[in-house]
């Protein structure tokens, strides 16, 4: 377990790191273009996710993600101590990864987002972008496991662009990007609606996903 706990902290830091590190860079240099800056932040996290994925998957599954965690509990693949242990590190990972990323770019470490985020689409589309990513996983561990990482990398790559929300579906960096205040950052007061989103797609999934990937019956 300490060695699990250990990828999801590390693998969830990184995330955060490149979610936030390329918003920085990206509004840096896209020159007041929105879509460049978007487009950048994009493929940078679709980068590093498929690198945590395949590096880390080994070790702990590589959720860095509590929806995740939490879909494996309730396939009775976690047990709840350690599904706990798991959502809270990869909070802390990723707050961390936030300060991390900030250090890197010389401004203060620690902040708060002002980017408004909230109303019935941007809610709607944080219940449609965790219903999707786990609709990836758990399909992709269906058919091709070998291929979750590059499902993953691509889903989330394109969820930037088919949601208005820029699709976080995942708690543990919606809680992380409160504590920025730059491209990829949200409003503290916004956090609550996009977390209860999250878990809405995710009782969806739980509801849809084992019908749909039932094993067919010899």
């Amino acid at each position: 377990m300490p060695q699990k706990l250990m990828a999801e902290a590390l693998g969830t830091a990184f995330l955060l790191i490149g979610v936030v590190g390329s918003g920085i860079m990206g509004e840096a240099l896209a020159g007041g273009n929105i879509a460049i800056a978007l487009l950048a932040n994009a493929l940078a996290t679709g980068c590093i996710l498929y690198v945590i994925i395949t590096t880390l998957g080994p070790v702990s599954g590589a959720h860095f993600n509590p929806v995740v965690t939490l879909a494996f509990l309730i396939r009775k693949e976690m047990t709840p101590s350690g599904a706990a242990a798991f959502i809270v590190v990869q909070i802390l990972g990723g707050i961390l990864g936030v300060c991390a990323a900030h250090l890197m770019f010389d401004l203060t470490i620690v902040q708060f987002g002002s980017t408004a985020r909230s109303g019935a689409g941007q809610l709607a589309s944080e219940v449609i972008a965790t219903f999707g990513l786990l609709f990836v996983i758990f399909g992709g561990l269906r058919s091709r496991p070998e291929s979750v990482a590059a499902l993953v990398a691509f889903y989330i790559t394109g969820a930037y662009w088919f949601t208005s929300s820029t699709s976080f579906a995942n708690p543990a960096v919606t809680i992380a990007r409160m504590f920025s205040d730059s491209f990829s950052g949200i409003t503290p007061g916004d956090v609550p609606g996009f977390v209860i989103a999250q878990v809405i797609g995710l009782g969806i999934a739980a509801l849809i996903l084992p019908r749909l990937f039932a094993k067919p019956v010899t």
